[in-house]
């Protein structure tokens, strides 16, 4: 058996065993890691109708042929576990891959079931053999890690051939305008303030950011929307996608924009190049927010 299939330590739950493999030092920002952690151990009470409504709009480009009953599934990076419990029950099998604390949040939030594993390991040391997955799927993970072209042909090399892989990145703003741009960066500056802050201090400004950012523009396109204005006006609005979310959402989505020291962004076109340098074919891209979600197979 290969060194890193082998757990250093198993903690007991009331759930589950979860087996923590040696992360190493390749390909991961310890401080970014440790944000996540924390960040999930505070956002961790996402309610079915959240996690349906957020699922709907990411895994609108899956169908049955990629996921079903008989299907064999990880999900790389799975933070909460928030999808991995949108696919409970509709696939055979589930592992929630995390190399931070966010497992023992997402242990919870799944709750008691044989047929999902929890393990806590990076994505450049996964403890499974290659091919060894039907689908694999990465939601706003890979682009938080330093190569992020390694980071996803490491995934892809777990799925079997002819098998699918689903991811999310954060785009480049390829498709928006010079205005919407603009705002982003200096939104951006912004972000590398906080995310310098201690985490308990951190996640109060981003409270308070999306208190003050995220609600005003948010209420704007909700009220747009509600006098009849089209849908190509209200959403031009920057965080209108937000405007059917929680505040539980935004609040998490505020810590999770100007808290996260390492983030990178990539166009349409930078994403099929990766994914087929990874070992995808077909790449298909849904054409609705958020921005860029993809599956290719293998």
């Amino acid at each position: 058996m290969e060194q890193h299939y082998i757990p250093i330590k198993e903690i007991q739950t009331p759930h589950r065993t979860i087996n923590v493999y040696d992360i190493g030092n390749q390909n991961i920002d310890q401080q970014t890691v440790d944000s996540f952690g924390s960040e999930w151990t505070d956002f961790n009470a996402f309610n079915d109708t959240e996690i349906n409504l957020l699922s709907q709009e990411y895994f609108d480009i899956i169908t049955d042929k990629m996921v079903n009953t008989n299907t064999v599934m990880a999900d790389f990076g799975c933070g909460s576990g928030r999808f991995t419990k949108f696919w409970q029950g509709k696939a055979k099998r589930i592992v929630g891959i995390d190399p931070s604390d966010a497992v023992f949040a997402a242990d919870k939030l799944i709750g008691k079931d044989d047929g999902i594993d929890i393990i806590r390991a990076s994505i450049s040391a996964i403890p499974f053999p290659d091919e060894y997955f039907d689908f694999g799927m990465s939601i706003g993970v890979l682009h938080h890690i330093p190569d992020t072209q390694q980071a996803m042909t490491d995934c892809v090399k777990k799925i079997k051939k002819g098998g699918y892989f689903y991811t999310y990145l954060y785009y480049s703003l390829d498709n928006r305008g010079f205005i919407f741009k603009l705002i982003w960066k200096l939104s951006n500056l912004l972000r590398y303030l906080v995310s310098a802050l201690p985490q308990k201090i951190k996640a109060i400004v981003c409270d308070i950011l999306a208190f003050l950012i995220y609600v005003p523009l948010v209420n704007l396109a909700r009220l747009l929307k509600i006098i009849g204005l089209p849908k190509s006006i209200w959403s031009k609005i920057p965080l209108s996608a937000y405007e059917n979310k929680s505040l539980f959402i935004m609040r998490n989505d505020a810590l999770d924009r100007f808290g996260t020291p390492l983030e990178q962004r990539f166009s349409k076109q930078e994403i099929e190049i990766m994914m087929k340098k990874a070992g995808l074919s077909t790449v298909i891209f849904s054409e609705n927010m958020p921005y860029w979600h993809a599956v290719g197979q293998k």
